[in-house]
């Protein structure tokens, strides 16, 4: 926090700063008891008719009012944590994209609308890398329209927490009442290691097709229709893996598609009675090694925060939080 030569803090910001990384400090709960400072990093969105707009790291938005702020600074963006190869947020975005092809889609602009009859937000969403063309709430009057036609809720994926990301129209979203219903971490690591893990990866089996037993093991949809084999068998180059299991539902399963140098892994799932046996770990590495053979050096997940499990397992392979997206649902 900033201070002046006296020791007091000091408000160094101005709403010529928004758009830009700060750190602020307040003062909450004045003339309610003890004086109680909160301090918020994030970016500002906005500085309004004396209200600030702060979104962090997570895409949460916190609305502080000028009359409390106590410090504040610009501060400069935030220290690469991750291991591993080096990638934009665009880059990433459009490897994960083409992961998750939609059954059905159209442009505005250059933002993306895809529709799979909801099978995976992922494939039912806008992706917004760009500028639709139109003002905003224009444009976002048509993306209703489109998923209605559809008969389908309207929901934009947006991000945060890399440079190129999207605070602003995370901010702006949550100010024209769209609600952030999921949020999950991009995450990267090299994938050479992964591969080299020490893993009994006899048992994985690995596919160009799914069949119905992977399908009764994933389990994220009712009967599953057109658009779901749709969007799992689409991508650049796609690969099942599976781990048979004591009757006709596989013990473990995964999904992974190699998209240049990049290797996406996802759909890991492993029955809940034979967890804890290396079978997660073993169809990681045995996609990891497929995709090493077709030339990826470079590995990519997505996981909820929720997932604890999941980030355990993710965190002793090396991966590392790039950024954070969310799904932003219009009511």
């Amino acid at each position: 926090m900033e201070f002046t030569a006296g020791g007091m803090p000091e408000v160094r910001i101005t709403p010529a700063e928004v758009g830009k990384r700060v750190s602020v400090r307040r003062l909450s709960g004045a003339g309610a008891g003890p004086e109680k400072f909160t301090d918020t990093v994030g970016v500002l969105t906005s500085w309004d008719s004396g209200v600030l707009l702060i979104t962090k790291k997570d895409g949460e938005t916190v609305r502080i009012p000028e009359s409390s702020l106590v410090a504040g600074k610009v501060v400069p963006a935030a220290p690469a944590r991750r291991r591993g190869p080096a990638a934009t947020f665009e880059e990433l975005a459009r490897v994960t994209a083409r992961a998750w092809q939609p059954a059905e889609s159209t442009h505005l602009g250059d933002w993306e609308l895809r529709a799979s009859a909801g099978f995976t937000r992922r494939a039912n969403s806008v992706l917004p890398l760009g500028d639709p063309g139109l003002p905003l709430d224009e444009a976002l009057r048509l993306v209703q329209r489109w998923y209605a036609e559809h008969d389908l809720p309207a929901y934009i994926q947006t991000a945060t927490g890399a440079e190129g990301t999207q605070e602003a129209l995370c901010a702006e979203l949550e100010r024209l009442g769209w609600h952030r219903e999921v949020s999950a971490d991009v995450r990267i690591a090299a994938l050479a290691p992964i591969a080299d893990q020490d893993a009994d990866v006899s048992r994985v089996t690995l596919s160009r097709s799914v069949d119905d037993a992977w399908l009764r093991r994933y389990q994220r949809f009712g009967v599953p229709g057109e658009q779901v084999l749709k969007v799992l068998t689409g991508g650049p180059s796609v690969w099942f893996a599976s781990v048979a299991g004591p009757g006709d539902v596989p013990a473990a399963i995964g999904r992974c598609v190699v998209d240049g140098r990049w290797a996406g892994f996802m759909t890991v799932e492993v029955d809940p009675e034979q967890r804890r046996q290396g079978l997660a770990t073993a169809v990681m590495v045995a996609l990891a090694r497929q995709a090493l053979e077709e030339g990826a050096s470079a590995a990519w997940l997505q996981v909820e925060s929720d997932n604890d499990g999941a980030r355990a397992l993710y965190d002793g392979m090396g991966f590392a939080t790039h950024h954070s997206y969310h799904h932003f649902r219009s009511f």
